[in-house]
């Protein structure tokens, strides 16, 4: 048996507008007396985007929801571990700010807003550093602000075999209901608002526990589903298009044949070259989701990062 001797952590680049003036977020360590980027280690059962924004809002009292993915830093910790963060971008929104409780702690002392100049000659350590140049080029290529549009496999099923009823009408198994609950926080660090699923029960149970913890309907449709997809009825460019067209965050649950579809019409709505990495993103497993990050300002200029997520269920 191998084990993983990795730490595991995860932050972000937390930015704002001021009078058209970009500020980002540094913190100050109290232990530490280092000036570094919000950032913390994963929880048991956490998903990387979840630890992120949990993170951000405990280290700075600000919640964000996550942008474009910024890099991973490796360094070794004093024990020899090694230890590995994934970073976001993370908009933070004046109402967020007005918000914040923060106060000096044990652990972060203070916080404070500064120039991408100023950021450089701050942080205290080079890997923070290659994470800021990272943000700095989506600042460079216009495509700080996005939204993202997320292609959900439905959780593990009770398969064709086993079932004799309508495919339509297959259940979830234990595990695929455990995947459901476990995609749910992450969904939420992408600020996820529109709930987009095919008809099939095996998807419309996968999101009916992000629909609980939204409040928010779900939206099924039989332009997604495999049945409409097997006998030539279903219309994936049009579910595709609007999610585009609306700009806002959504998730659109449907399944493994339909999944290359999807991602293959979102790269088109955005006037994207297509490549392998399409077809990598749309390779899921069950529970699994790939996030489109899409321009907010000019959604015709191509997706600007492609991630992978997979809950451990």
């Amino acid at each position: 048996m191998t084990v993983d001797l990795a730490v595991y952590a995860a932050g972000g680049v937390v930015w704002r507008l001021t009078d058209g003036k970009l500020r980002v977020l540094l913190i100050h360590r109290t232990r530490y007396r280092d000036v570094t980027l919000p950032k913390g280690k994963v929880d048991p059962g956490e998903m990387l985007a979840e630890t992120a924004v949990r993170e951000i809002f405990e280290e700075t009292g600000i919640r964000t929801s996550l942008g474009a993915p910024l890099g991973v830093s490796h360094y070794r910790l004093p024990n020899g571990k090694q230890k590995i963060v994934h970073y976001w971008s993370a908009p933070a929104t004046d109402q967020a700010i007005r918000a914040s409780a923060f106060v000096p702690n044990d652990e972060v002392s203070g916080v404070e807003w500064v120039s991408l100049k100023k950021a450089h000659a701050r942080l205290s350590y080079p890997v923070d550093v290659e994470i800021l140049e990272h943000f700095e080029r989506l600042v460079d290529d216009g495509v700080l602000h996005t939204f993202p549009v997320i292609a959900l496999r439905h959780g593990k099923a009770v398969s064709r075999d086993d079932w004799n009823g309508r495919d339509a009408l297959r259940p979830l198994q234990p595990r695929g209901k455990a995947q459901a609950k476990a995609v749910v926080g992450a969904l939420r660090a992408f600020g996820v608002r529109r709930i987009v699923s095919s008809t099939a029960v095996r998807c419309v149970t996968t999101v009916a526990p992000l629909s609980k913890a939204l409040g928010r309907r779900i939206d099924e449709t039989d332009l997604i589903s495999q049945d409409a997809w097997e006998d030539g009825t279903s219309d994936v460019r049009e579910v595709a298009g609007r999610r585009v067209r609306a700009g806002k965050p959504a998730v659109l649950c449907s399944h493994g044949p339909v999944l290359p579809d999807i991602l293959t019409e979102l790269a088109l709505a955005t006037g994207t070259m297509r490549g392998s990495y399409l077809s990598d993103a749309a390779s899921l497993e069950t529970g699994a989701f790939s996030v489109v990050h899409i321009s907010a300002t000019n959604p015709g200029s191509g997706i600007v990062a492609i991630e992978t997520h997979a809950p451990k269920v």
